[in-house]
């Protein structure tokens, strides 16, 4: 068992010591209300791990080769003229093989992962909601409405193919789709966010450590934090800060709360509203509002109302930071702004094209943030040592190892 958990690196001569795929997903962290997993269902997510890494390392350079030498020269032939945005090259790449046979092989990753990683937390739903209930029935950290609405933009979409999104319950006390998206994640990841998915929410300290040394938060507050992944290690960086998760769905904050407290961390709360309308707190009540790849899964409407919101909660000398993929701009190649916009298509994420197009400075000062005091950096994901012993320590992007970001952000 300590040889699954803690794999030896193989002999030199071993064939397998130049593999540089994920680790073995017996590697992963785990938790009281974490999915027990047999064989077959470890072995599907190991496959399904390393087709995404062998799609994005080996077919991706191919699909380059091909725009390059095929569709570019076949478009300026036939309009005479260059491609003048992402869509005209977007479009384009659908009519190339390389282009088609990439993009089906991922989706079909995508729709595995979530049959998959469902099937799994389904077969065991009655033990995973009991173990849930013992952790948070009575809980006062644990607030749900019923009545809550569910907006369009996330009722009329099953993000990232999983059906039913976040919020979907399908009966009294559900956390399947918590566990769900807690346990299966690796299969996008491919442990680039380490054993317990946190790799942002700890990129995101250091980042804060680093740049704002002498920030001391007494109230965090995440939008969209879902089962706490980005959010956990804010709280266990700053123990002595009370932590917020708000979300639209009840089967992740049942989860994230059980996660949390199995995991030792008690200064948080999880509550079901959402980012647009938090009227229950009042002005000023935060030090730290914080978003991690959650933009792209709202509306304009629903940004510019979520900004709003941001700007009204936050106490004076206090942080927003919004972590996402980079922004669409000139310099970005319409190449990498096609491929990157496969998400909005094809992975049922249909703002993500608009979000990243969008004047997010402009956004944040119509909200009421100075522009003078907006913020932009990267953060880079923290290896995790135990399943990449060999990658380096330092903040460029080591494809395979880790994962990087952009945050914007405003001082109040």
């Amino acid at each position: 068992m300590n040889a699954s958990r803690n794999p030896q690196p193989p002999a030199a001569n071993d064939p397998s010591a130049a593999y540089d795929g994920p680790p073995d997903y017996r590697v992963i962290g785990r938790h009281a209300v974490f999915p027990e997993t047999s064989h077959d269902e470890i072995e599907r997510i190991n496959f399904l791990a390393q087709m995404n890494r062998h799609l994005a390392s080996r077919v991706v350079p191919g699909v380059k080769a091909a725009y390059d030498s095929r569709v570019v020269p076949e478009f300026e032939a036939r309009h005479g003229r260059p491609m003048a945005d992402r869509h005209e090259a977007r479009r384009a790449l659908l009519e190339d093989p390389a282009f088609q046979t990439w993009s089906a092989l991922r989706r079909m990753t995508m729709e595995q992962r979530q049959q998959a990683g469902r099937w799994s937390a389904l077969r065991q739903r009655e033990r995973l909601n009991a173990i849930a209930a013992d952790l948070t029935d009575g809980d006062p950290r644990l607030s749900l409405d019923p009545s809550l609405p569910i907006p369009r933009y996330v009722s009329a979409v099953d993000h990232h193919c999983m059906p039913g999104s976040y919020h979907t319950e399908y009966f009294p006390g559900d956390a399947v789709n918590g566990a769900n998206y807690d346990h299966a994640g690796f299969v996008t990841t491919g442990g680039l966010l380490g054993k317990y998915s946190d790799g942002g929410g700890h990129a995101v300290v250091k980042w804060v450590k680093r740049n704002l040394p002498d920030f001391r938060p007494q109230k965090i507050l995440e939008i969209g934090g879902t089962v706490g992944h980005s959010s956990l290690p804010l709280a266990q960086a700053f123990p002595e800060a009370d932590m917020t998760i708000v979300d639209l769905g009840a089967p992740v904050l049942r989860y994230g709360l059980a996660r949390a407290k199995s995991l030792g961390v008690d200064n948080i709360r999880f509550v079901q509203a959402s980012g647009e309308d938090l009227s229950m707190y009042p002005d000023a009540s935060f030090d730290w509002i914080q978003t991690t790849m959650f933009l792209h899964e709202l509306s304009t409407k629903a940004l510019r109302a979520i900004f709003a919101e941001t700007r009204r909660l936050l106490k004076p000398g206090g942080i927003v930071l919004h972590v996402e993929q980079p922004q669409y701009a000139p310099e970005m190649p319409l190449f990498e702004q096609a491929m990157r916009d496969w998400d909005a298509f094809y992975n049922n994420e249909p703002f993500w094209s608009r979000m990243h197009e969008m004047d997010l400075d402009a956004e944040m000062v119509a909200a009421g943030f100075e522009r003078d005091k907006l913020i932009h950096g990267g953060v880079t994901g923290v290896v995790d040592r135990e399943l990449f012993p060999d990658a380096e320590e330092d903040d460029t992007e080591d494809y395979g190892r880790k994962a990087a970001w952009h945050v914007i952000g405003a001082v109040a």
